[in-house]
């Protein structure tokens, strides 16, 4: 499915901290990939990567939308949601050179539902969105406007638990590894650390059956 793979694996961070700078380092140079959810109405602000940075640094990477503003979209109005959206898909893709695409929605708990989905579907450009529900599974989206990720990274013993089935499986079928968080996680006593986060690359990495992607390169033949 994934030039000639059935197993795919991608990363998604959200928010645009200044962390993100060592996290990219560290994937390129274990060759993976990630998509960073991005606030433009809040770069350069504290903790956060400047505009001028994003074109750089995320080069080997994807950007997409995380609004402008990090709101909960469910709380909001059909017309506000759109231009949050929107507004900051425009922005992004200004800032990249490219169409941004896809999205992470923003905030923790019920961050997301069917009315939030339909709006993005019916009023603006973003073709996926990711939420935080970890499914603990390698199954496919059904949803790609309400993708449920495969787990968040601070859960690291279910992580790497996972990793080892996602590395012994034969994949008959097409197996989606998808794992998110925020990379200021690693400094902030979360549960996660730099030295687990480069022990998990380590493993994951150059696996010969896996195909290593961006969230939108894997999902882009499922839209």
């Amino acid at each position: 499915m994934w030039n000639g793979k059935n197993k795919a694996f991608t990363l998604s961070f959200d928010d645009g901290v200044v962390q993100d700078r060592r996290a990219v380092a560290l994937f390129d140079s274990y060759g993976l990939k990630a998509t960073f959810n991005l606030n433009s109405g809040l770069l350069g602000t504290d903790g956060k990567i400047s505009a001028s940075e994003v074109r750089t640094l995320y080069k080997n990477h994807e950007v997409a939308v995380h609004t402008l503003s990090h709101p909960n979209l469910t709380h909001l109005s059909d017309d506000d949601i759109a231009y949050l959206s929107e507004e900051d898909r425009k922005l992004l893709s200004k800032l990249c050179g490219y169409e941004v695409k896809g999205m992470a929605y923003p905030c923790g708990g019920v961050n997301n539902d069917d009315r939030v989905a339909a709006v993005l579907r019916e009023k603006t450009g973003i073709k996926y969105a990711r939420t935080i529900t970890s499914t603990y599974s390698f199954a496919l989206p059904q949803n790609p406007l309400r993708l449920d990720p495969t787990v968040y990274y601070i859960e690291t013993d279910k992580l790497f638990e996972l990793t080892e089935k996602f590395i012994a499986s034969d994949a008959c079928e097409p197996q989606l590894f998808y794992v998110w968080g925020h990379t200021f996680e690693t400094e902030n006593g979360a549960g996660q650390s730099w030295e687990l986060l480069e022990k998990f690359c380590k493993t994951i990495s150059r696996r010969s059956d896996v195909f290593y992607g961006t969230n939108y390169e894997i999902l882009k033949d499922l839209l």
